[in-house]
């Protein structure tokens, strides 16, 4: 099952069970180092516990923190699943209030939390993005940049040498087809772009 949303930006929610606060705190992630420098900036070192999960594609990651084994990360990271959420972190910061919750108030406390953190969340849909690599005669460069930003191409990387310049542009996967055919009316042939992906 892959998701097709991600993230606006960090958004949070706080909910209180069994005089036990738990605050889920989440955010757009594209890497998993991204992932744990979030889990590290929001955690409370004074809380009882920081549980946390990230998915980001195939790779996820959680984090119990003390609590009993099953009943923290697991359950954020099936709240960001069941969501339909990628490239996501959710931290879920719990400060003890002094009665017990056992396993499934865990399980129902963390997960829900987080999903509730989620649902409420600002979403923006994940775009497939191809890279496409050219080169082109100075003369065409400046029309060529300008058509390209109409078929929401942007450049990547240009390089100047000798005989021309080699561009990489990024854009979405959609409109690939619609760009490679771009290319080459406004250079009349003499240029292709080639797929780099």
């Amino acid at each position: 099952m892959s998701a097709s949303h991600t993230l606006a930006g960090p958004c949070q929610h706080l909910e209180e069970i069994k005089k036990s606060r738990f605050l889920a705190q989440a955010a757009p992630v594209d890497t998993p180092e991204q992932a744990l420098a979030f889990v590290r900036q929001v955690g409370d070192p004074a809380a009882t516990h920081n549980c946390w999960a990230y998915r980001i594609g195939q790779d996820y990651r959680f984090n119990d923190d003390g609590e009993p084994g099953g009943t923290a990360g697991r359950p954020i990271l099936q709240a960001i699943e069941g969501q339909g959420i990628d490239r996501a972190v959710v931290v879920v910061t719990r400060w003890y209030g002094g009665i017990k919750l056992g396993a499934g108030g865990l399980v129902r406390a963390y997960g829900g939390t987080a999903a509730e953190c989620l649902r409420l969340a600002e979403r923006v849909a994940i775009v497939a993005m191809a890279r496409l690599g050219l080169h082109c005669e100075f003369a065409e460069l400046a029309l060529l940049k300008a058509r390209l930003k109409e078929g929401e191409a942007q450049v990547e990387e240009e390089c100047f040498g000798a005989d021309g310049v080699e561009l990489v542009l990024r854009l979405p996967e959609s409109r690939v087809a619609e760009t490679q055919a771009r290319i080459v009316d406004i250079t009349r042939g003499r240029a292709a772009a080639r797929r780099l992906d």
